[in-house]
């Protein structure tokens, strides 16, 4: 049988156990508090990061449109410069080869510089192929 004394020190076993919850729970509490705010704080941050990125990557979609654009119209600028190159020396050979029908002396090959080398038509590099 518990004697008073037993009861007595299971009641102040208690009252310390208590006391040290209560100690520790008002510890935790500031915290856990803070946790908790930092958390919400985190999910907003990661809902404003989201938002942010699906409007950077719809920024870069466009942006490589632009890009891709402009590689075409590059390429477009270099055909038609060879174009024109390849047409210009074709004009350079006719205007040479009517010099000559007409008799205007003796073959002036030398005079259209290199568009004629080599005694071939075509790209200038005396090869007598396009480019």
């Amino acid at each position: 049988m518990p004697s008073q004394l037993d009861n007595r020190r299971a009641s102040e076993l208690r009252a310390s156990l208590s006391a040290v919850g209560s100690t520790l729970d008002a510890e935790l509490r500031p915290r856990i508090t803070t946790i908790h705010s930092n958390s919400a704080a985190l999910a907003s941050q990661q809902a404003d990061l989201a938002k942010q990125t699906a409007k950077l990557q719809k920024e870069s979609a466009q942006w490589q449109k632009v890009a891709d654009n402009s590689r075409g119209k590059l390429k477009e600028l270099g055909d038609f410069e060879n174009w024109a190159e390849m047409l210009e020396r074709d004009l350079q050979v006719l205007e040479e080869t009517l010099r000559i029908a007409d008799g205007d002396g003796s073959d002036q090959r030398d005079t259209m510089g290199s568009a004629n080398r080599g005694g071939g038509y075509g790209n200038g590099y005396g090869n007598g192929y396009g480019k």
